[in-house]
């Protein structure tokens, strides 16, 4: 596969769920509104977002060239995606997500979007357990077991995961 179509699908599904999920949805549940609060939270909620998604891009940016495919399952990668930040962490894209939604409710000053944060970590949680590690671990079997035995699915590592090389 060219890495022009895992990057057209990439973008769709960048477009199509994290942008559902950390725009749309925090934008129709609060409108863009500002709560009249202190200037340095909404600073410090505007980086929170910033870090949120530069780490989402490259994450993404990992599965075109790394991985050779897109986050999406219906267009997989042919290979497990094992650098940049998934060295740290195995679900670097949904902690991502997740940042950018609270600092978006941090810098907005908006509680409900706390209570979508829990929302939406629940259902992640469910996906990631449900479908997505027994799914990683019948396409790529003992190399992804040794990687989740190593890299924590949600608190990252402190030092950076060097996969052993076969």
């Amino acid at each position: 596969m060219t890495k022009i179509r895992p990057a057209i699908g990439s973008l769709i599904f960048l477009l199509v769920a994290p942008g559902l999920v950390a725009g749309v949805i925090p934008w129709l549940l609060t409108g863009w509104h500002l709560s009249h609060y202190l200037v340095l939270a909404q600073l410090a909620g505007a980086a929170i977002v910033v870090v949120g998604v530069a780490v989402l891009l490259a994450s993404f940016a990992r599965f075109v060239f790394e991985g050779r495919g897109t986050p999406a399952p219906a267009a997989p990668t042919e290979r497990l995606v094992l650098g940049g930040f998934y060295r740290y962490v195995r679900n670097p894209m949904y902690l991502a997500v997740g940042a950018t939604i609270i600092g978006q409710a941090i810098a907005l000053g908006r509680p409900v979007l706390l209570a979508y944060f829990v929302m939406f970590a629940i259902a992640v949680t469910a996906f990631v357990y449900g479908y997505e590690e027994p799914t990683l671990r019948d396409r790529y079997g003992e190399q992804y077991d040794e990687y989740r035995r190593a890299v924590p699915g949600w608190l990252p590592r402190r030092t950076p995961w060097q996969p052993p090389q076969h």
